[in-house]
């Protein structure tokens, strides 16, 4: 029975790689996103190690939850100075920083950070040209700063700090060990220590941190305790080896979430390949009826034949799986050169590995995978009679009746798990939901392919071929029907994701047309350090007196605590400026401005919390200690300022930043908006990342970045497309196999060539279609549950994207066309005569 196995195998090489091919896919994107993210992991611990190498000792003020730190003072300085063990201690100054390049724009990066220093001379930096500053207005550049802008020495760079944009003469550039421009891909500066301390940090005599170089003979451990017994309990003293493994853990963090997200999309690439290979061995089984009831004729067992059979799985999954490592291996090196190097991240690569993970889940999925999908065609087989299957009996359609009745079942219960999942907020439950729901249309999808398959196929059947061909597509609903499921699953979420984001996009146009009632929006287009672009609060002075401007009104920002509870708060500069603006009602008390000891907020934050007018409410700020604030008025359910606690003005000067981060205005009745945003906008000459918008701009703004999710997600859902389309070749391609005594006699009473390749096409485009409107159906269903659930988040009205669902049908039909090409060759070109007498 083993070498019969062997033979059947070896004399089926096309069928084996197709069926291959959809199992190494997904086991490459198992272990190229181990690969990846292990290459990765280590670099970035590389990184930090290099960074810290010169760090033995490092002092910095104890986080306190939810406040921002104190800066050290010049005398914390001297005190570690005079702690036995210490061979120098040197304050370090470092806060945000940001250069504006020669077009007058900031310099971006790519996620890497934007700082500056004080020059202290006493780090791994060594001056590659010039000197370092020495005056006031100068500055001294990081090399990858310098290349990216285009500075020299002797230039001028404008910065934006703290305060506004201030100039300075570049009088060197700086490199790291080896000649390196950055270490991971930073913009960084830095200015005499009075001048860093000003505009980084906002005050004289202070400092971030405090390195300490360890004397001969004394340890870093030794001194790190000696350190922290003489400045006390108020500090953060660690070793520079610690500090590189914290940096190096908290990267770490992120990218498991990142790795979490590949292998989320390659088990959707797997299970679209499940039902490729579900379908491949239904159909390798079905050709080999006569076959296996020859063998059972001759004696084998019925567990013979089921061994025979999964024996076949097992070498089809442990080739895809050693050709997807292998594979995955290339691809993940790829992906970690081309994250080295975009966007300027410039991180040195440890060497490629291949860790443990990637060898045992590349097999234990490939393998598993491939058996489980052959053992239900392996079950069937067995059930044969020997008798019945040599006489051709053995293959009649059988009622879909069980089929769909646990379809429905299975059906029902996704859609139970994707409700729980929604209420609670579970993502586990959402995730279980959604594919336990694709698996139960998937059992639903035969019973639905004769009519769909017959309605499409109408549309395409004005001729004998495609007439055959639409009566071939739908005269097996159940092998129709799972490849259709395959390319269904990547067309239906890529659909319930455009229709969430399609939605979230309509209801923020509607909020911005309905409840906006601000004419310009005054924003900044990123952020720094978390914190977004800012302005002063005398800038918002102008706009107020500017001529056109009939209210004006913005807020600081922050993050909160409320106990444990983290929220976000604006600090509002006239607060009934805002409800005129955005057509608030009150619910509870009056909405006036406010004192300094009192708070407001939406109906919805309030119910959740159970706070009402009159409730005292403690909060802790960033600065300072916790305060007692009252609750003076609680306005009714709004789109905008949802969740958010609004302060007095007063309070921003206890946040991270107390400038002005968002700001709207209205203009006079009978004046053109478009006219005051050009008075309002030399306002921020110096500051480039503030722009002034009208409603429409701001909400195009706003939602472009859903257009960024969207293509992220299409590119990686690429890939479960693509599976799908190896599954219709590969269904083509064996019915093509299966039916050649058929083409001969279609071809031995005058079908030409080109008729039999347009059959072929003909259904191949009518199952890409069906997959594809199959596929549109159920994304739609998802997205708009999605939405349903997520209205208490702001995401008030359903929006359909139209153009992208036609623009996925036309894509359906050009895969359809392009996975029929090879099947319709080789029915073309079959022999006549060895055609008709075919077994």
């Amino acid at each position: 029975m083993l070498k019969a196995t062997i033979k059947s195998l070896l004399s089926r090489k096309l069928r084996l790689v197709l069926s291959a091919l959809a199992v190494v896919l997904g086991v490459m994107f198992v272990s190229g996103s181990f690969v990846l993210t292990d290459t990765l992991q280590r670099s970035f611990t590389d990184l930090f190690s290099s960074a810290y190498a010169d760090v033995d000792v490092s002092v910095s003020p104890k986080q306190e939850k939810g406040k921002q730190p104190e800066p050290l003072t010049a005398q914390a300085v001297e005190d570690v100075k005079s702690v036995p063990g210490v061979a120098s201690a040197v304050g370090n100054v470092q806060g945000s920083a940001r250069a504006i390049g020669k077009n007058g724009k900031v310099i971006t990066t790519s996620g890497a950070p934007r700082f500056g220093a004080n020059w202290t001379g006493n780090g791994q930096e060594k001056i590659r040209d010039g000197r370092a500053p020495q005056a006031d207005d100068e500055v001294i550049l990081g090399a990858y700063l310098a290349t990216t802008g285009g500075f020299k020495v002797g230039d001028e760079v404008s910065v934006l700090t703290l305060e506004p944009k201030k100039t300075f003469k570049v009088t060197g550039v700086y490199d790291y060990a080896g000649g390196r421009e950055s270490l991971g891909g930073e913009l960084s500066m830095a200015f005499t220590e009075p001048v860093a301390q000003q505009l980084l940090l906002g005050q004289k005599d202070a400092y971030s941190s405090i390195t300490a170089t360890a004397a001969q003979g004394t340890s870093d451990e030794a001194l790190r305790d000696a350190v922290a017994a003489k400045l006390g309990s108020a500090y953060d003293v660690k070793t520079g080896e610690t500090l590189a493994k914290e940096q190096a853990d908290q990267i770490n963090e992120g990218l498991k979430f990142f790795n979490y997200v590949l292998l989320g999309f390659a088990g959707i690439a797997l299970f679209v390949g499940v039902f490729i290979i579900l379908n491949t061995f239904s159909i390798i089984v079905a050709q080999r009826t006569r076959e296996l009831a020859l063998l059972r004729s001759m004696g084998a067992s019925r567990g013979q034949v089921i061994s025979s059979v999964v024996l076949e799985a097992l070498v089809i999954g442990l080739i895809a799986s050693v050709v997807g490592l292998g594979a995955g291996v290339g691809v993940g090196a790829l992906l970690a050169t081309i994250f080295s190097s975009f966007g300027g991240t410039n991180l040195e690569l440890a060497g490629i590995g291949v860790p443990m993970t990637a060898v045992i889940s590349s097999f234990a999925v490939g393998m598993i995978v491939t058996v489980v999908a052959a053992v239900m065609p392996a079950l069937r087989a067995s059930r044969i009679a020997p008798v019945a299957a040599m006489r051709e009996a053995a293959t009649p359609d059988r009622p879909l009746t069980k089929i769909t009745v646990t379809g429905a079942l299975v059906l029902a219960a996704g859609g139970t798990a994707l409700g729980l999942g929604f209420a609670q907020a579970s993502l586990p439950l959402i995730f279980g939901g959604i594919l336990v729901a694709l698996v139960g249309v998937a059992l639903l999808t035969p019973v639905l392919a004769k009519p769909m398959v017959s309605l499409i196929g109408r549309l395409l059947s004005w001729s004998m071929p495609g007439l055959l061909g639409r009566r071939n597509s739908s005269r097996n609903p159940r092998r129709t029907a799972i490849t259709a499921a395959a390319l269904m699953v990547g067309i239906s979420l890529i659909t319930g994701v455009s229709v969430v984001l399609t939605s979230a996009t309509k209801s923020i146009e509607k909020l911005a047309s309905g409840q906006l009632r601000t004419d310009l929006i005054i924003s900044g287009e990123g952020q720094f350090d978390g914190q977004p672009a800012t302005f002063q609060r005398e800038v918002l002075t102008q706009v107020e007196k500017t001529d056109g401007v009939s209210a004006a009104f913005g807020w600081a920002s922050d993050g909160v605590l409320q106990g444990d509870d983290r929220m976000f708060a604006a600090a509002v500069t006239d607060v009934p400026a805002m409800k005129s603006m955005f057509a608030l009602q009150p619910k509870d008390g009056e909405i006036a401005p406010l004192r300094d000891d009192q708070i407001a907020l939406p109906e919805d934050l309030a119910t959740e919390k159970g706070w009402s007018v009159g409730s005292t409410v403690t909060l802790q700020l960033a600065k300072g200690e916790p305060r007692t604030f009252t609750v003076a008025f609680v306005w009714l359910k709004s789109q905008v300022l949802q969740g958010a606690l609004v302060l007095p003005e007063s309070a921003a000067s206890s946040f991270r930043s107390n400038q002005i981060g968002q700001a709207f205005v209205q203009v006079d009745q009978g004046v053109a908006a478009a006219d005051v945003q050009k008075r309002v906008e030399p306002l921020f000459a110096d500051n480039p990342e503030i722009t002034v918008q009208d409603r429409s701009a701001f909400v195009k703004q706003t939602t472009s970045q859903f257009d960024t999710v969207l293509l992220m997600i299409q590119i990686l859902l690429a890939l479960a497309i693509l599976i799908a389309v190896l599954g219709v070749i590969n269904t083509l391609a064996l019915s093509v196999i299966e039916r050649t005594r058929e083409l001969g006699l279609l071809r031995a009473i005058g079908m030409r060539r080109a008729q039999v390749m347009r059959m072929i096409t003909v259904e191949s485009v009518v199952i890409s279609v069906f997959g594809a409107v199959l596929g549109l159906l159920v994304g739609l269903a998802l997205g708009v549950a999605t939405v349903q659930a997520l209205k208490d988040q702001g995401i008030s009205e359903i929006g359909f994207p139209w153009a992208t669902m036609v623009q996925y049908l036309v894509v359906a039909a050009v895969v359809g066309v392009v996975a029929a090409i090879l099947p319709a060759i080789r029915a073309a070109r079959l022999n006549v005569l060895d055609a008709i007498a075919y077994e």
